[in-house]
């Protein structure tokens, strides 16, 4: 009975309440001190004149490490927390390093190019909406939305038909494992290593030379003359999102294969002896069931297909017809130094992308995914 008087007293309950914010606050704390001593660790790297590989080696074992010891210290302090305070703080200490660096990394760097946006060439004068009236009437910039809308049409379209294609044929095959792993493979190769390997297929050289791309070795081997399919154009285009439909499809087909074996054995047994076709239970019975797996991977491409720049500046630079809003943007922003127009095409860009990433996270939210 006395102790619990004397916890009752009001200094015993005063004194509780100073001990748990003493708690909570040095919770906080140690964090913070930690991530100072992480982000002042990496800017003596950086200014110090020592040579790239060792900073790159210690910046290796310093991030790793210092996250590692952050979430140590982290969990430490947690477990030192009131059980009412742990359940609060939990999702923001482990999350919230997260969403610091994405915010350092994505969030400041937005709001700094829409802010740049208004800006004149060198971000030295307020020029108002003048960057993106260019944007919508200059000629080349034509050119490059109407390209991007063909990426985004035919790009996609293609990666989902012979990513569906392969899919399904893939399932009736003996070698499956096989077929799918030389069908992804070209996962593995950047889009700039796409574009230089693809650049030899194109390859063109005049009438009566030896012809070093595959295309047109072929052609003059049954008789034809060499085309530069590079420079023809509206067709250019195309051809280069044949490559994007060479990289993608396997990406495609793995997804949707998995979709595929999760439709029920005894479905499309009961569609066959009620005598419906292949093609019929293809369209009828397949597609309609994996018809969330075909969103997800229709938008990802898209997503894809509206930032496309790697294959169009490996291949052509944008010349001949093939600019896309990206290569204008580099074009803008590092060859001409008009960070204003720049900053102004990454905007356009960014909001033509939300509505199709919302979209997508709607998806993902109505099946209980989150």
């Amino acid at each position: 009975m006395g102790d619990l008087f004397v916890q009752n007293k009001p200094g015993g309950v005063f004194q509780r309440t100073f001990t748990a914010f003493g708690r909570i606050a040095v919770s906080l704390l140690i964090p913070v001190i930690t991530f100072i001593v992480l982000w002042q660790g990496f800017l003596f790297l950086r200014d110090s004149g020592a040579s790239q590989v060792v900073i790159a080696l210690v910046a290796i074992v310093w991030g790793v490490g210092g996250v590692a010891a952050l979430y140590i210290v982290t969990n430490y302090v947690l477990q030192k927390m009131p059980i009412k305070w742990r359940k609060r703080f939990v999702p923001f200490m482990f999350v919230g390093p997260a969403i610091m660096i994405l915010g350092y990394y994505l969030l400041l760097p937005t709001l700094r190019s829409f802010y740049m946006s208004f800006m004149g060439k060198f971000s030295d004068d307020f020029v108002g909406f003048a960057n993106y009236k260019y944007i919508f009437t200059d000629r080349t910039m034509r050119i490059a939305f109407v390209n991007n809308l063909v990426w985004m049409v035919f790009g996609t379209t293609l990666s989902l038909v012979f990513g569906m294609l392969f899919a399904l044929l893939s399932e009736r095959s003996k070698f499956e494992k096989l077929a799918k792993s030389l069908i992804f493979l070209p996962m593995a190769i950047s889009f700039v290593g796409a574009g230089v390997i693809w650049k030899f297929i194109y390859a063109f050289r005049p009438a009566g030379q030896v012809q070093i791309g595959l295309l047109n070795a072929i052609i003059t081997a049954i008789g034809g003359d060499p085309v530069n399919w590079i420079v023809l154009r509206p067709w250019n285009t195309l051809f280069l999102i044949i490559i994007l439909v060479w990289l993608q499809s396997g990406y495609a087909m793995v997804i949707l294969s998995s979709a595929i074996k999760g439709v029920p054995v005894t479905l499309l047994e009961a569609a066959r002896i009620d005598g419906a076709g292949e093609f019929r239970i293809i369209f009828q019975i397949i597609i309609p069931y994996i018809k969330g797996a075909i969103i997800t991977v229709g938008t990802t491409i898209l997503i894809l297909t509206l930032k496309i720049f790697d294959i169009v500046f490996a291949m052509t630079n944008g010349l001949f017809g093939t600019e896309v809003l990206a290569s204008q943007q580099y074009k803008q922003m590092f060859k001409f130094l008009h960070y204003g127009r720049g900053s102004a095409i990454a905007i356009v860009i960014l909001i033509a992308v939300i509505p199709v990433m919302w979209y997508n996270l709607k998806q993902f939210g109505d099946r209980e995914v989150f």
